[in-house]
């Protein structure tokens, strides 16, 4: 069983997923619009080029996503993405790359359970976690 995040936003899943595509190191497999599908005839014309469906690779997990309507959109609350990262010059590196125009709800720092951990809401809204385990 593999537990895969769907994030929805609101017109910019695609700015988003090339941006976490750069962040994170990852690879865009998807980024399916309405235009040319089935779906395309059900969402007005100027929804057609917005993302039905987009799949991001990082190592052996998935991020996935799709634009939502602006009356289906909700900002998301009551979750966040965890990373879990071994090298904390990683983890540092993938924070400062998340929190790029965004706002920053836990610096990154050292903790009793953890190297290094922080809390993020991204640029698109998108509540995000980066821990970096303690050695074992």
């Amino acid at each position: 069983m593999h537990l895969q995040p769907y994030l929805f936003f609101k017109g910019d899943c695609e700015a988003a997923f090339k941006f976490y595509e750069r962040c994170l190191g990852g690879k865009i497999e998807a980024l399916l619009t309405h235009a040319g599908t089935p779906a395309e005839k059900q969402v007005p014309a100027e929804w057609r080029n917005k993302i039905m469906h987009a799949r991001l690779v990082v190592g052996d997990a998935v991020l996935m996503g799709s634009d939502a309507p602006p009356e289906h959109h909700k900002t998301p609350q009551g979750f966040s993405v965890s990373i879990h990262v071994t090298d904390p010059s990683e983890a540092e590196r993938v924070f400062r790359a998340l929190a790029d125009n965004g706002n920053v709800t836990m610096p990154m720092a050292a903790t009793f359970w953890a190297q290094r951990f922080g809390m993020l809401v991204d640029k698109f809204g998108t509540p995000w976690m980066v821990n970096c385990p303690l050695a074992s």
